[in-house]
């Protein structure tokens, strides 16, 4: 009898070991499964982040040569090559948006014997986030950062620089409203509240009180007393109006305005930014471009000649300035 019950406690133990087993793996696969589950959640909440993203840009390198020998109507022997970079990279979710531009370009030209000059030198970076408050208008904050790559020289004397990276350099952080049209291609934004700042991150320019910043503090024999601060600040009001739409096949049109007065200083004189920029595709890699670009700041003097008693008198002041680039050349698009 004892032998039998010996060896049904044995029979029962291994049954229950053997059963625990069994729990054991069935657990253990079930937390397998709980763990797929887990990283397939992860990849899908990866996936859908990705998904309202939406990403690409441009890259270009326009060219354009001339060459003259023995041409009884003259001319110059001429090279230029402009590289050109626009990336954008926008986020949108339900009521909210975050848009980001970043256009980047330089170019120079050679002509005759002379050394190469600087032709085209820009960065222009913009990050703007709407809250949607109807149906087309959204708050909005907007950050803007433009300055330039490379020195730029008075010419034909290449040793005295008059602009170089951060000198200058435009910062505008501005609160307001923006509007959109049901195609996106027209944008408006309008903010009562604006803060620029001009940096001039050189102090002999600064000294001279170039781009806007207050000039440097002299005594009576022109030695400065007290060096002119590199950053000035302003608080106004902005608009900023953006068109972009392919007007045609292949033929796409961007148009942008920027309007900016400084409640704190002559707040009737309007700083104005207008960029047009015309591309027009030929073929899948070769492009056509025309751009143009007017500035006028009350605060930004230029070299002006004026006439005083039939006499021309070099000087400077504030100015409207134009600039035009029409470009053929090689384009991509991704």
């Amino acid at each position: 009898m004892k032998k039998f019950l010996l060896f049904i406690s044995i029979t029962a133990s291994i049954a229950g070991s053997a059963q625990n087993d069994t729990i054991k793996r069935k657990i253990d696969s079930v937390q397998v499964k709980i763990d797929k589950l887990e990283d397939v959640k992860e990849t899908l909440k990866a996936a859908d982040t990705i998904r309202y993203w939406k990403k690409g840009g441009l890259v270009g390198l326009n060219f354009s040569q001339a060459s003259f020998t023995n041409w009884a109507a003259g001319g110059v022997n001429s090279v230029s090559l402009t590289g050109i970079t626009n990336l954008f990279a926008n986020y949108k979710k339900g009521n909210n948006s975050w848009d980001n531009t970043l256009v980047m370009a330089y170019g120079l030209i050679q002509s005759g014997h002379e050394a190469p000059r600087k032709n085209e030198d820009k960065i222009d970076f913009t990050s703007t986030y709407g809250r949607l408050a109807s149906k087309h208008w959204s708050y909005a904050v907007m950050l803007n950062f433009k300055s330039q790559f490379d020195d730029s020289y008075n010419f034909p004397d290449d040793s005295n620089v008059i602009a170089h990276f951060l000198a200058p350099a435009y910062v505008l952080l501005s609160l307001g409203m923006e509007y959109k049209s049901d195609d996106k291609a027209f944008t408006f934004l309008i903010s009562p509240l604006t803060s620029k700042t001009t940096i001039v991150n050189d102090q002999r320019l600064a000294n001279a009180g170039a781009f806007g910043v207050e000039p440097a503090e002299r005594n009576a024999v022109g030695n400065i007393t007290k060096h002119a601060a590199l950053v000035r600040y302003e608080l106004g009001g902005f608009i900023k109006m953006l068109y972009k739409k392919e007007i045609a096949k292949n033929v796409l049109l961007a148009t942008k305005v920027e309007l900016f007065s400084n409640y704190l200083k002559n707040p009737q004189n309007i700083d104005v930014n207008w960029e047009f920029q015309l591309d027009m595709k030929i073929n899948k890699y070769l492009a056509a471009s025309l751009s143009t670009q007017m500035i006028y700041d009350h605060d930004i003097p230029v070299p002006v000649e004026r006439t005083v008693n039939n006499i021309t008198v070099p000087g400077v002041g504030p100015r409207l300035q134009f600039k035009e680039v029409l470009a053929i050349g090689i384009a991509y698009n991704f």
